[in-house]
């Protein structure tokens, strides 16, 4: 696929036209306080993996709702100190997989928590976390799940998830939560973005060719799902356009990023046709931190950088947090 996207010097100054919503501050610090309501309930159980060289906990903590969330914690094995802590966040329709999938970040001297998504986990990996809340009529997928209201809407509930992810990774004696940093590879970055914003105090924040921005944009020059799922509901449901649009901004990564307080490490793909460039460089641009960086890979789609970002990752992400 050749570039079918704005010319990268136009993206560089590309700006969304997507719309936050006045109440975006508020909604999301009473979605929190109502999750805080719940008690956090970290566990943190040692699975026996055959790994000699990380050690790793099955995790459980309480979400959105209360909702019990799973994850892994793998730790270097031997810790005995507070170690900087990765957290990751998966892409879309995965799940927490197997412990020894989630080998790098513990090989390089981090502790590594990875939160299993809610209601996925059956495509490419699978997951443990249930979704126990259903929604109104929806296009298969995840993106259209409560699009009626934002208050319903399924990343509601995903990006409350995050925080409290953060939260319990921070909660275990072995993890330094001064040295935290929020990653993520497509849905993973658009969570990780949301984080970046609802965390005040993250070292670092990683969202690779991220999924969830500038949706005006998104949802009417890709043909690609996730974002299609919203043309496709919409067509069913014919003018419901305004209100689906609505509860979208709330969850905006561009929005999210206007308030994101830690330095960043971005990546885009030129050839992308499931998250745009010019919607990841809608959020990078709206970063608000002032130390930022993208890596832009020029004849990639999807797959972006790879390996390649992660081994830029490797090469900062240490500086960063001091690890």
């Amino acid at each position: 696929m050749a570039l079918f996207d704005l010319p990268l010097d136009e993206l560089r100054r590309y700006r969304s036209a997507s719309a936050e919503p006045a109440d975006f501050d508020a909604f999301w610090t009473k979605t929190l306080e109502e999750s805080r309501a719940h008690a956090l309930g970290a566990r943190f159980e040692p699975v026996a993996t055959g790994l000699t060289s990380v050690e790793v906990h099955d995790v459980t903590f309480a979400g959105f709702g209360g909702h019990p969330v799973k994850g892994w914690l793998v730790l270097p094995a031997g810790t005995a100190e507070p170690v900087p802590v990765v957290v990751e966040f998966l892409g879309y329709g995965g799940g927490r997989g197997l412990p020894h999938t989630h080998l790098l970040w513990a090989s390089a001297g981090f502790a590594h928590f990875v939160m299993d998504t809610r209601g996925q986990g059956s495509g490419w990996t699978n997951g443990s976390t249930p979704d126990p809340v259903g929604s109104g009529p929806a296009c298969p997928g995840y993106l259209t799940k409560g699009i009626e209201d934002p208050h319903d809407f399924y990343y509601r509930r995903v990006f409350t998830d995050a925080v409290r992810a953060v939260e319990a990774a921070r909660s275990h004696p072995l993890t330094d939560a001064t040295r935290t940093a929020a990653v993520g590879v497509s849905q993973g970055g658009g969570i990780a973005l949301a984080v970046g914003a609802l965390v005040p105090d993250l070292a670092a924040v990683a969202p690779d060719v991220p999924f969830l921005c500038d949706f005006p944009r998104a949802t009417t020059l890709t043909d690609r799902d996730p974002y299609r799922e919203v043309g496709n509901y919409l067509r069913t449901h014919r003018g419901r356009s305004a209100q689906a649009a609505r509860t979208l901004a709330y969850f905006d990564g561009v929005h999210f990023a206007a308030r994101g307080r830690a330095p960043a490490l971005f990546s885009a793909a030129l050839e992308d046709q499931t998250c745009p460039p010019s919607t990841v460089f809608a959020a990078f641009n709206a970063y608000a931190h002032e130390e930022k960086r993208i890596a832009v890979y020029d004849f990639n789609d999807h797959e972006g950088g790879g390996p390649h970002q992660e081994a830029t990752q490797l090469a900062w992400l240490p500086g960063v947090l001091g690890g």
